[in-house]
């Protein structure tokens, strides 16, 4: 039997702890975190391993002394109540908490943390379109299980460009502070802690980039002696095996491992896999590595009803956000190429490309000429930069052939061709600046919400636009801005900052494809220009979506550019362009992902694709077929190895049953459950009025902090005190603290989202950070004041307060049940109160009797009679008599329900550990090596199987299977 549980109290030391955590330790017994309650430890934290402990004794319930509460209205009381049931949400498949974030609310969005909740391990990809708010919906889960007791230690894993959006989404909205490990926060980590310390155990909520972790040796091996509860990866298909690799990339091993480090895994992406089996196996295997046995040979059936996946369209959720998703305008500007663009054109196609010293003609002579087009496509400049590397890498061949000097002569040609096409002749660039003029286009560059991106995948046509623009625009250099890739993390992160800041002078923002993943670029901008256009759909996708997204005030434009040429060769080329913008735009309306039509799920092969088909001749009407042929095809592949197998599992997962049939119509409003509290009420909110109170009384005779409480605006103001320093200090973003220690909280969401926006918008770096923080139970200051709250009775204690509602005579004992897991996890907690009355007990339930004695905070008048408390005692043992039989009831029943679905869980793995077993047999039967070799991977296989279903055997036995007894608290009693 498990001996310690959260909630429990203890004596260590000689001094009284209550149990925050209990978490097995790598010795064997158990890491307790633990609050001091007794004088010498009040305010204080600690971590005790039970095996190194001489002695721990739980304190028994039954001798719990019973205090008078001299405080008015019995505010300690209410507040010592309430501080338990804000630590009391319930282990079931609800949302509690995660609703009440900074966000306009939409069903859809609490839909993932649903599917996750009703699972017995909290792993899910989360696969929704661009722009649908898949970082607010990994925040309400992870807010929900952080309110279960199994989100203390939470590590986030994205691109080096969104460390800073992702770390403020979660800070403002949902009061989850991440401590930043970017280039410079790893300096600053280095700065603060010991030299041997592990980061990822100093700090329990860190985010990082994957390419960091990737290529410092030094932060992998931290990985390996970490845990944590909760590991997100954002754009996670990043860390996807790739279908054409034998082995794994560095950032596919890393997930494996960090798959191992935690209990909840949440996966982010819109393109999770790239169309292969084995891409979208790898993922699935991070979640769960019992699932799949073969990563190329497997169907949805291999783990249908696990609901390890997410995904929606806009087309599938557009109901619900009609107000929150604007409908976006697209144009097609077209231009007819300048004469001196057709002689560029002409001399392209004339130049004879060798490979290995020989112009041979056929596909590959196509293939080299069509990445020249692409280059041209772009700006006469990239083209240019492409000739004249090739020009020198010819030129460096001390024996060059004949057809190699051809080669150089007609590039030289081609070079002098581009040189001519100056800005008054560059057609395209031409069209675009009349357009940007135009008042039909109505774009207003003094107009500081109105901002433009300008979107092209080579650098050198950014670097030529912003020298060109200022010039053509009227306006000053200082509008505009470069992002690329090659640019440092904080560079980046610093310009997106600036872009969506209203008093920045940035007006347009040139962006190479590095800004196409994730990017919120929504914020005053709402107009969007592809410059050259994209060879892969995905890339349409994702350049669209940055802004054209969930909270866009204003309808998208999104403008395309085409030139028009005679040349027949060419003139066909951008035709297919065009066709593949047709494609995106059907998509976008009818279909969801465009991604289906060239059935590749990856952008680089995307593109490689579209120019193989170049280069074999395709025509136009041909290319548009054989795109409507993908899309239709998706549905109903052969087999699992088929070229859009990932997406067509992908989609078959998402639909999979992992929702009752009866739920599954009804929106994920449905299944809020508000908590109860004792405070707030007349429009007042609880959360402001349970700090407000708890300060209040906390300082109570002395001051514990200096804080200012404004009714009207539901807003407060303390300068944190020496613990709440420190505890800060540890935990929040070095950017969300106050260097005076001085933080002003509100309740109001809208208040708090206005703070957001003035952040965004404000000038100094350092105040991009929003000055007011949310008042919501997540808040590590309302954590603060509510652990303060639960030691103010003193040790091995429950106070007693007077309701005059109460029958004459009778007396009541509030009592928090607990039934924790294996791991010290609460399974189950109940509330209930204990009646006396008439010489009977009877359990009520808590909120029936609040309701029928009006308790609450400010309702009852303390009038200081200190009523006998030797009758109350001398009762004390038969009420938690009354509650331990109750929740032994409650646990058998259970119980037996747990012991169901462990049972079948149990059947499901040997069944899935068997087929992996058969698969490993057929794979080695077929295998053409020696015998010898066979037996090796047999053995090392079938270790490796073994381990793996073992190791989830024991969690999901550990998980699921209840202690036997219950742990019992007192919390108060209540007489007339």
């Amino acid at each position: 039997m498990l001996p310690y549980a959260p909630g429990a109290r203890l004596v260590v030391r000689d001094e009284e702890w209550l149990v925050r955590r209990v978490d097995p330790s790598s010795d064997g017994g158990y890491m307790l975190s633990c609050d001091g309650v007794s004088e010498l430890v009040r305010s204080r934290s600690a971590q005790f391993l039970t095996e190194l402990e001489e002695q721990i004794v739980v304190l028994d319930p039954a001798k719990t002394e019973l205090v008078n509460d001299s405080s008015s209205h019995f505010n300690s009381t209410f507040l010592y109540l309430e501080a338990h049931l804000r630590r009391s949400t319930p282990n079931d498949d609800r949302i509690h908490l995660g609703h009440r974030a900074v966000m306009n609310l939409v069903p859809y969005q609490l839909d993932p943390a649903l599917q996750a909740l009703r699972q017995p391990r909290q792993r899910i990809l989360i696969a929704d379109a661009v722009g649908l708010g898949k970082t607010l919906e990994a925040g309400i889960l992870t807010t929900e299980l952080i309110q279960r007791g199994r989100g203390q230690r939470i590590l986030v894993i994205t691109q080096k460009s969104m460390l800073t959006q992702f770390q403020k989404e979660f800070w403002s909205r949902f009061s989850i502070p991440l401590v930043r490990l970017d280039s410079v926060g790893l300096q600053r980590v280095r700065n603060n802690i010991p030299s041997n310390h592990n980061p990822f155990n100093y700090y329990d909520r860190t985010i990082i980039s994957i390419d960091t972790l990737k290529s410092n040796l030094e932060y992998r091996n931290y990985l390996e002696n970490a845990w944590w509860d909760i590991i997100i990866i954002d754009e996670c298909h990043n860390v996807a095996a790739r279908g054409h690799e034998d082995g794994l990339s560095r950032r596919a091993r890393l997930a494996r491992l960090l798959s191992g480090r935690s209990d909840t895994m949440i996966l982010l992406s819109a393109t999770p896999h790239d169309g292969s089996a084995r891409s979208f196996a790898s993922l699935m295997s991070l979640l769960d590595p019992t699932a799949i046995s073969d990563p190329d040979d497997y169907t949805p059936e291999d783990y249908q009803h696990k609901g390890l996946v997410v995904r929606r369209f806009k087309k599938d959720i557009r109901d619900q956000v009609s107000e929150d998703f604007q409908e976006r305008i697209t144009e097609q500007l077209k231009q007819e190429a300048s004469p001196q663009e057709e002689a560029a054109y002409e001399a392209l196609l004339a130049i004879p490309f060798t490979q290995k010293g020989q112009h041979q003609g056929g596909k590959q002579q196509e293939l080299q000429r069509i990445a020249m087009q692409k280059a041209i496509f772009s700006s006469p400049s990239a083209a240019l930069d492409s000739t004249l590397r090739r020009i020198r890498l010819l030129e460096a061949k001390a024996d060059a052939t004949p057809d190699e000097r051809k080669e150089v002569t007609a590039l030289r040609e081609f070079a002098d061709a581009l040189e001519k096409i100056d800005t008054p002749h560059f057609s395209k660039f031409q069209r675009i600046v009349a357009q940007l003029k135009s008042t039909g286009y109505g774009w207003e560059p003094t107009n500081a919400s109105d901002r433009l991106v300008i979107f092209s995948e080579r650098i050198e046509t950014l670097n030529w636009l912003k020298q060109a623009l200022p010039r053509a625009l009227a306006l000053k250099e200082s509008s505009f801005e470069l992002l690329h890739g090659q640019m440092s993390d904080t560079e980046q992160q610093d310009l997106v900052d600036r872009f969506g800041r209203k008093e920045d002078p940035v007006r347009v923002l040139l962006c190479s494809d590095v800004a196409s993943e994730g990017l919120n670029l929504h914020y005053f901008c709402h107009r969007l220009v592809h410059f050259d256009l994209p060879w892969s759909l995905m890339v349409f996708q994702q350049r669209n979506g940055r802004v054209d997204r969930y909270g866009q005030k204003y309808q998208p434009r999104i403008t395309y550019l085409f030139t028009s040429t005679n040349v027949e060769k060419i003139k066909g080329d951008l035709r297919i362009l065009e066709i593949l913008q047709t494609k995106d735009e059907q998509a976008n309306k009818n279909l969801g992902d465009p991604a289906c039509f060239l059935d590749v799920y990856d952008p680089d092969k995307e593109a490689a694709k579209v120019a193989d088909l170049m280069a074999a001749g395709i025509t136009p009407e041909e290319f548009d077929q054989k795109l409507d042929a993908a899309a239709a095809s998706t549905s109903e592949p052969e087999s699992a190895d088929a070229d859009n197998a990932g997406e067509w599992l992908l989609h078959l997962f998402a639909q999979a049953e992992a929702t009752p049939a009866e739920e599954v119509a009804k929106p994920g409003t449905d299944f809020i459950s508000e908590p109860p509290s004792l405070f707030g009420n007349k429009g007042v909110s609880s959360d402001y009025d349970f700090a407000k109170t708890a300060l209040q009384q906390l300082s109570n005779p002395t001051p514990i902090a200096d804080f200012t409480p404004v009714d009207s605006s539901q807003t407060l103001s303390l300068t944190a005190p020496l613990d709440l320093q420190e505890r800060l200090r540890v935990s929040l973003p070095l950017e969300a603290r106050d260097s005076g220690h001085r933080y002003t909280l509100t309740a109001s969401r809208e208040q708090m989202a206005a703070a957001i926006e003035l952040a965004r918008q404000a000038k100094a770096e350092d105040d991009t950070w929003p000055a007011v923080h949310y008042l919501w139970p997540q808040h590590p200051i309302l954590e603060w004041l509510s652990e303060r709250v639960l030691t103010a009775f003193g040790r091995h204690r429950a106070p007693v307060i007077q309701c005059q509602k109460m029958d004459e005579g009778s007396q009541a004992f509030i009592l928090m049940g607990l039934i924790p897991n294996r791991k010290g996890q609460p399974l189950m907690i109940e509330w209930r109160v204990a009646v006396h009355s008439a010489g009977q007990w009877n359990l009520e339930a808590f909120p029936d009797f609040v309701a029928r004695t009006g308790l609450g905070a400010g309702l009852l008048p303390n009038k200081d009679q200190k009523p006998d408390l030797s009758s109350l005692q001398a009762n004390l043992p038969d009420a938690v008599t009354a509650m331990r039989k109750f929740m032994v009831d409650r646990q058998k029943t259970f119980s037996a329900e747990m012991d169901q679905r462990l049972a079948g869980t149990l059947a499901e793995l040997e069944k899935l550990q068997g087929k992996q077993f058969e698969q490993l047999e057929l794979r080695l039967f077929a295998s053409q090596q020696a015998e010898q070799f066979k037996r090796t991977k047999r053995e090392q296989r079938t270790q490796h199987i073994r381990k793996v279903f073992d190791e989830y055997r024991q969690w999901v036995q550990d998980t699921m299977t209840t202690e036997p007894q219950p742990f019992i608290q007192v919390l108060a009693a209540v007489t007339r």
